[in-house]
């Protein structure tokens, strides 16, 4: 057996222990030194899978294949106008390319000139023939628009249309929601209140919505790995730039930052939010659950020394071992604190209950050479078991969970060490009190007794229990899209919910790579049959079909229009003077009809602001001049490009837009956009699955999610029963009979199945993030256990009056503090993983404290 040897390294220990304590406070620095300078942390999700499955490599390709998709901070732009949006995009766009310091491009992927002079020809026939229908028709008052583009020229229109009123031949009934429009923003000029006039709205009506409601100014920044934020200095430097400009400041447009640089930025802020706040109140708890069970400040020090080193250590490891922690791996500490602090206050709570005595020095040594004789292999055992719990995930795919497999699970045998190396030496040192018999709870004894005669009750219960739980396992659902343990009150995850109404925007879009583009062409018509497909995108997307039909009605609008919109001489700009005098015509000419008008038509209130504004002052009057006509030059000049348009092939594609499709060894891209909004993993899963039915190699963001959810799966299954192996080999070899063996397995299979029930019907979703509560609750479990099934080996009576059991509650409450932090983040992974610990370890307890006890087989000393 171990504990002799283990009884003496302690003694040997306490004998020097200020070399001892000399040692370990050498190592720590060594270990702070590794952490402080090979010591990093990433929250790229990518990297949470192994290289080696298909579909990750299939995935890494694309982002190899297209860099410029990759890394990217996007601009949203929210306007009260699409011009406001339009301008305001512009502006960023220039500023943004002109900073070299920050960003390796800018652009705006909505506003390449191809489509703009193209866009006509992206419409159906039918819609098309209607706009152009209605653009002849508003002919005369382009035309004279085109000839002064001003409030004057704009109100000279007016003008004809009151003569047409008055002979009987204007029929305006299309035209009443753009005159009440027009009308809004005629009272709130001549009110000295200006607001911007949207020709885009008033002479596109519906058709202005086609393009959406937001602007994008798309950017790829220079990223700083050495900061935790490593895009934060450019995004800083495009919200400076975006504020100092004009909408932005006046509140008519928002700009909302989101890509993924800046929500894996918002990742670690959200995760580092209140994280000391929360780390200072969690060790103050822990504090007071030590002294509450070790009852004196001269065994609390000694813990949390302990503890402290014992993380540092881990800490040093880690940073050798792995260099770079992920979001998961990184929660190693709070495992670590959650694991050693049971063995430390098993050995110490054990240390107090000893009946020698505390005030020599020879006493001190006799007591811990006892603790160590009693505990020392228990907690071995504890540790190696635990330890291999975490490291059977070492070995699979999800690298997430592997890296803090292999961290924690030397964690382990690290805590081990520090407990029988450091702590006697530190608990010699500080010499507290022995022969504390109050370390155990004799009111509990009772409760064992009643416990040991209702035994069978109890099982039956627990067993209906596990029943229940072995009934919901294939209800548990997991959820693999990491934008659902984000903050979705951060900034970057607002943006992102703004654009996934628009498929073409949503970020669960799948992508296919294939040889050339005649077969892109063939695969894109395929993937646009399957269910669920909203659109499948390849460079042809970006030819006009119908071309023909098209071109014939463009060219026809053209000959009628063009001649008027080109003018090459307009009328200069205006004085106030020439305003006023233009107001004050065309109220007179609208005042002639009024009889003709109907109570509520629009252009009786159209005449009454042109009367008011015939007698403002001048900077009214500039001021309406401005916001009535400010846009119309750009509308007009985009009017001509398009009816300019010609007929286009894939060489016209320029190089901009078809670099995303098509790359230079002649394979193309076909992009595959949903149906609906994918909030749910369900939706998300049906859409993929219908896709590999019928091309089994697509990849892509949608593709991304639902595979790793799989493969997080499948490594857990292989996980677990490697894991469940390997504890039942050390504890077969630690017992040394089945039976016993049996008798730690079964509680930790009780409360794998009670968390079960838990999580579904509470319910709490499984997330890459809160799924390391399943190696956790492997290690606590067995330590738990452990500790009791030995103890009922060693002939203790009584386990719920017992140290051992006082020792495990506060374990478990100095546990569940720090699982509590969490639970409290700000971070919805994070929070979800404390809440999921937090229910473990409920679970964990219950079936170590009340099912262990009745399972335990009586004894012939159990009757006496």
């Amino acid at each position: 057996m171990l504990s002799a040897p283990i009884g003496r390294f302690i003694t040997f220990c306490a004998r020097h222990a200020y070399a001892t304590v000399a040692l370990f406070f050498i190592l720590s620095g060594g270990a702070v030194f590794a952490g402080m300078n090979f010591l990093g942390v990433t929250t790229d999700t990518s990297k949470m899978l192994s290289d080696r499955l298909e579909w990750k490599q299939r995935s890494d390709e694309m982002g190899r294949l297209f860099p410029q998709k990759e890394n990217l901070l996007v601009a949203v732009i929210e306007a009260d106008l699409p011009e406001e949006g339009r301008e305001t995009a512009r502006l960023l766009a220039e500023r943004l390319s002109a900073d070299h310091t920050h960003f390796n491009f800018a652009e705006r992927p909505d506003a390449n000139p191809y489509l703009m002079r193209n866009g006509l020809m992206f419409l159906e026939p039918q819609p098309l023939s209607q706009v152009l229908n209605d653009t002849i028709t508003a002919q005369p008052f382009l035309s004279a628009l085109a000839q002064d583009p001003s409030a004057r020229g704009l109100f000279g229109t007016l003008s004809m249309i009151a003569e047409g009123v008055k002979q009987g031949q204007a029929d305006l009934g299309g035209f009443q929601a753009a005159l009440g429009g027009f009308a809004d923003n005629m009272e709130k000029a001549a009110a000295g209140h200006p607001q911007l006039l949207s020709w885009e709205r008033l002479l596109g009506g519906k058709l202005s919505d086609l393009s959406g409601r937001y602007q994008f100014v798309v950017t790829q920044p220079k990223l700083d790995y050495g900061s935790f934020q490593p895009g934060g200095a450019a995004a800083d430097a495009m919200k400076k730039a975006a504020d100092s400009l004009e909408f932005v400041r006046n509140g008519h447009v928002k700009v909302h930052l989101t890509g993924q640089v800046q929500l894996d930025d918002e990742e670690f802020a959200t995760v580092a939010e209140g994280m000391v706040a929360g780390l200072l109140g969690s060790l103050a708890l822990v504090t007071l659950w030590l002294v509450l069970a070790v009852r004196s400040w001269r065994v609390v020090l000694p813990i949390v020394v302990t503890l402290v080193v014992g993380l540092l250590l881990t800490t040093g490891f880690a940073a050798v071992a792995v260099g770079t922690l992920n979001l998961i791996s990184v929660a190693f500490a709070i495992l670590f604190v959650g694991i050693a602090v049971d063995f430390a206050i098993q050995f110490s709570v054990r240390f107090r209950a000893q009946h020698q005595d505390g005030g020599s020095e020879q006493g001190i040594l006799a007591a811990l050479a006892e603790t160590g004789d009693e505990t020392g292999h228990q907690i071995l055992v504890a540790a190696l078991a635990t330890s291999a719990g975490f490291l059977a995930f070492t070995p699979t795919a999800f690298l997430g969970v592997a890296q803090l497999g292999l961290i924690a699970g030397i964690g382990m045998m690290v805590a081990f060490v520090c407990t029988i190396g450091l702590l006697p030496a530190l608990l010699k040192i500080c010499h507290p009190p022995l022969d504390c018999p109050s370390m155990g709870y004799a009111f509990m004894q009772p409760v064992d007794v009643k416990i040991r005669h209702h035994r069978k009750v109890i099982l039956a219960v627990f067993g209906v229990v596990a029943v229940l739980g072995l009934v919901l396992v294939p209800r548990l659902q997991f959820d693999g899209d990491p934008l659902h343990t984000k903050n979705p009150n951060s900034e970057g995850m607002k943006a992102l919910h703004l654009l996934m109404t628009n498929p073409q925007s949503s970020p669960y879009s799948a992508e296919l790579l294939v040889k050339s583009l005649d077969e892109a062409k063939t695969q894109a018509a395929r993937l646009s049959d399957v269910p669920g497909v909203h659109d499948a995108m390849w460079l042809g997307s970006f030819v006009p079909e119908k071309q023909d039909e098209k071109l014939a009605l463009i060219q026809d609008a053209a000959s009628i229009l063009l001649p008027t919109l080109i003018v090459p001489s307009p009328k200069p700009a205006p004085d106030a003077q020439a305003l006023r005098d233009a107001a004050q015509n065309t109220a007179t000419a609208l005042g002639g009809i009024l009889d003709k008008l109907p109570p509520q038509d629009p252009l009786r209130r159209i005449q009454a602001a042109l009367a008011k504004l015939a007698t403002s002052s001048d900077q009214i009057v500039q001021g309406a001049n401005t916001a009535l006509v400010r846009f119309l030059p750009q509308e007009l000049d985009q009017l001509r490009v398009m009816l300019q348009a010609k007929p286009v092939t894939l060489k016209d594609v320029p190089p901009e837009l078809a670099d995303d499709y098509l790359l230079p060894d002649g394979r193309a891209l076909v992009e595959v956009h949903p149906t609906g909004v994918m909030s749910n993993s369900g939706a998300l899963r049906k859409f993929v699955t219908s896709l590999q039915k019928v091309e089994p190699n697509i990849a892509g963001t949608a593709v991304d999610i639902v595979e790793s959810a799989r493969s997080i799966v499948k490594a857990f299954e292989q996980a677990a029963a490697a894991a469940i192996v390997m504890i039942a080999l050390i504890l077969f070899l630690a017992l040394r009979r089945v039976t016993h063996m049996a008798l730690v397995l079964a509680p930790l299979m009780l409360s794998a199945l009670m968390t079960v029930i838990l999580i579904v019907l509470l319910p709490e979703t499984l997330n890459f993030a809160n799924i390391i509560a399943l190696p956790l609750l492997l290690g606590v479990g067995v330590s738990f256990n452990i500790y009791f099934v030995m103890n009922w080996r060693d002939g203790v009576k009584y386990p719920l009056a017992s140290p051992t059991a006082r020792a495990v509650l506060f374990s478990a409450l100095t546990t569940g503090t720090a699982f509590g932090s969490l639970a409290l983040s700000h971070h919805p992974g994070t929070a979800s993983m404390g809440r999921l610990l937090l229910l473990s370890l409920a679970c964990t307890l219950l079936a170590t404290l009340l099912f262990v006890p009745a399972m335990l087989p009586k004894r012939e000393s159990d009757e006496r």
